[in-house]
């Protein structure tokens, strides 16, 4: 409760001193005011237009993080039990990884158009490789003894996956799930502001480009409240999935 009072309590610090100095000391133009920034936001959700391009960008946030999050899960899985495959496939891996994935934006939009498919393909092609990563790492990490003894004890492969390797990658697993949502929304604001005339970050573009500033905040603040909201949903899934690891943390803050 004390900290949720010292946070509360810094940012109203912030806001007021933003408050007073917008005007007096600093030129509203460059950072507006909190209460110019509210009344914008108030004026977009009246409209509706916040939520008519914030319904665009789940749509396109949610899509490309299922289908980027499958494939990675799939392919860590894949080269995660299978050496040979992962060594061949390596070098390849790593070198697209080691890209920004936002400078694909550019060629993705020659390939699939500046329609919401081009959003999600680069959305899904950022959450994939986060979340294979970490798939990968987990299915490396389970004990190689302990499968080859339920091997000698006559299991099969799908048997291992499921009673052994998935239960003990799957920390490792909701650990690139969470780093790769904030990641997939960037890909599709990204995808929005480059090429598009829906969404958060076609709005966000469009207010800068009419030297709105209150309006690109508004749009901002828009954006933070989402990326908490998809937040808030993976960690509800990861605790009804893994209920011990909510104790854990617990403990751990409890030290």
């Amino acid at each position: 409760m004390n900290i949720f009072l010292g946070r509360v309590a810094i940012f109203a610090v912030i806001l007021l001193s933003w408050q007073f100095a917008s005007g007096p000391l600093v030129d509203p133009f460059f950072v507006s005011s909190p209460s110019e920034i509210g009344g914008r936001f108030v004026e977009l959700v009246a409209s509706g237009r916040l939520f008519a391009h914030g319904w665009i960008t789940v749509v396109e946030t949610l899509a490309g993080f299922f289908c980027g999050a499958c494939a990675g899960i799939s392919v860590g899985l894949l080269l995660g039990r299978n050496e040979t495959l992962a060594k061949l496939l390596d070098p390849i891996l790593i070198s697209i990884y080691s890209l920004p994935k936002v400078a694909l934006a550019p060629l993705f939009i020659m390939w699939f158009g500046i329609g919401i498919e081009m959003k999600i393909i680069l959305t899904a092609t950022i959450v994939f490789f986060l979340v294979f990563l970490n798939t990968y790492s987990g299915v490396r990490a389970v004990e190689r003894e302990q499968l080859e003894i339920l091997r000698l004890m006559g299991a099969k492969e799908h048997h291992l996956i499921g009673k052994v390797v998935l239960p003990s990658a799957i920390q490792w697993v909701f650990t690139g799930l969470k780093l790769s949502v904030p990641y997939a929304l960037i890909g599709a604001i990204v995808g929005e502001i480059m090429a598009a005339n829906r969404g958060l970050g076609y709005l966000l573009q469009d207010a800068a480009g009419q030297l709105d500033t209150a309006g690109v905040f508004a749009a901002l603040l828009a954006i933070i409240f989402l990326a908490l909201l998809l937040q808030a949903a993976v960690r509800k899934l990861e605790t009804a999935l893994m209920p011990w690891k909510k104790e854990q943390d617990a403990r751990e803050l409890s030290i």
